[in-house]
């Protein structure tokens, strides 16, 4: 019979299927976040409410983005830490960060770095508020299994929030990262896993600095990135039970974290020497 192979020959070996790598947020999705920071930084409850509402539209659309890129999702068994390291260090690069012209140009009432920082921060604090309020709803459905999506894209799109706010919080204090799109996003995303801001004796040397950044996204930098998810789910997850959590909880969960990091990055940030002295003044918005 043709189709039996003689017991001597040897098994021909399997081909392994190539690992898919994880697709980041979607370009459109960086564009909104950009959108709903700079709405979520006005004080009036119109903005609040409409970026409320922006916030949970996009947490939804990134869970739809994990269900389509993400077997283990799709089959109910979750995201791991790893998979989620391995999605937010593609995605980081595409986190809108504002130079320092244009957050003076946007808020020309701050007169001063603090004053600037305080908007941001506070923006930063209703995003998250907002993402942890769309997740806790959500806990509520009687959806188990779409659970581990949305707690995922409730994380992703948190980290993203933290990260956009750690790099313009270097803009502000006027101690940006250097180096291509690439290397200044990972230097960020290294200092939200670290939950402080930029090495500062990098950031007292250009050099050093460039290489900081330029480190390849290794196994350091993804089981630092890696735990740094861990420890936020694990965090969250006994408070996002179902019939325990509403809105609420999940919102005063992710504020109180994010202030936790901003005061952090800020205390780092405040007293390192700028590049330039003047570069407050160098960044104030043209009169036309």
């Amino acid at each position: 019979m043709g189709f039996l192979r003689r017991s001597s020959e040897p098994d021909p070996p399997e081909r392994a299927e190539p690992a898919a790598e994880p697709e980041p947020i979607p370009q459109d999705a960086a564009g909104e976040l950009a959108a709903l920071s700079t709405e979520l930084e006005q004080g009036s409850v119109a903005a609040r409410r409409s970026g409320v509402r922006r916030t949970a539209a996009l947490v939804a659309s990134t869970a739809r983005t994990l269900r389509r890129g993400g077997t283990a999702a799709a089959k109910g068994a979750g995201y791991g830490s790893r998979a989620l390291a391995d999605r937010l260090l593609r995605t980081a690069p595409r986190i809108p960060v504002r130079d320092l012209p244009t957050l003076r140009a946007q808020h020309p009432e701050a007169t001063d770095p603090e004053q600037l920082a305080d908007l941001l921060v506070a923006g930063a604090l209703r995003a998250s508020s907002a993402v942890g309020a769309s997740i806790g709803a959500a806990a509520m459905l009687p959806v188990p299994p779409a659970m581990p999506v949305e707690i995922a894209a409730e994380t992703l799109v948190v980290a993203a929030v933290e990260i956009k706010l750690i790099a313009e919080l270097h803009q502000v204090y006027g101690v940006p990262a250097v180096g291509t799109p690439a290397q200044r996003s990972v230097a960020y995303v290294t200092a939200w896993a670290d939950r402080r801001g930029i090495d500062g004796a990098a950031l007292a040397h250009p050099s050093g600095l460039v290489a900081l950044a330029g480190l390849a996204v290794g196994s350091e930098v993804r089981q630092k990135v890696s735990r740094r998810i861990t420890r936020s789910t694990l965090r969250k997850l006994p408070s996002l039970a179902p019939m325990l959590v509403g809105a609420g909880v999940g919102a005063t969960l992710n504020r109180r974290d994010t202030a936790r990091l901003a005061t952090r990055v800020r205390a780092d940030l405040r007293g390192r020497t700028a590049q330039r002295a003047d570069y407050w003044a160098e960044a104030r918005p043209s009169a036309g």
